[in-house]
């Protein structure tokens, strides 16, 4: 079995990637643009660790400054070299935490009742809401700024909108506020759905 962690910046770490920093500073500064460059190394901690162990290192430098980010593996460099380890595995281990949290802390934040199956209902129904907003971002916002949003950012930003509704013997009539900032975006996600 393989493992995969991140490893906490130290000056001993951050020294093994001195000359690639200097090389992604010299990069964002020619083009004023984020820069980055994967580097590993062999690396063994002065007393916990039994031997030396493969580190990937990501040297990056953004508008904000130096942003220096290093995992440890024991996943070989034939199957995953440093770039596709760090980005198609361990960032996507990050997003996939990211939106397990988004499911628990907006969805399914109230499961208090003394019954299981009313829980379990309310999980059901909590995953559904979970799905149809993935669904949206996937299918409704592909394409726009928002199609990576969270799941509040959509709440806020689209479903909670001031709207006056009138009711008709045949139709429905939703009127918005000309002045709503994200009209556009609205209009983009309901004609894309619109069946």
């Amino acid at each position: 079995m393989g493992y995969l962690f991140g490893l906490a910046r130290n000056e001993r770490v951050c020294r093994n990637i001195k000359a690639s920093m200097e090389q992604t500073r010299r990069l964002h500064e020619s083009s004023g643009k984020p820069a980055r460059f994967f580097t590993e190394f062999a690396y063994r901690t002065l007393s916990s660790w039994s031997r030396e162990r493969r580190v990937v290192a990501k040297a990056e430098y953004q508008e904000r400054g130096e942003n220096p980010r290093f995992v440890v593996t024991s996943l070989s460099t034939e199957e995953w070299p440093a770039q596709n380890l760090y980005e198609k595995l361990y960032c996507a281990r990050g997003d996939m935490e990211d939106r397990i949290k988004e499911q628990l802390y907006h969805f399914a934040d109230r499961l208090s009742t003394a019954q299981m199956a009313s829980n379990q209902l309310r999980l059901y129904f909590s995953a559904l809401a979970y799905t149809l907003v993935e669904a949206l971002r996937r299918l409704g916002l592909r394409g726009t700024d928002w199609a990576e949003a969270q799941v509040d950012t959509l709440r806020l930003k689209l479903f909670k909108i001031g709207t006056l509704v009138r009711v008709s013997v045949r139709r429905v009539f939703l009127s918005m506020s000309s002045a709503y900032p994200w009209k556009s975006l609205f209009t983009h996600a309901f004609r894309v759905l619109r069946c």
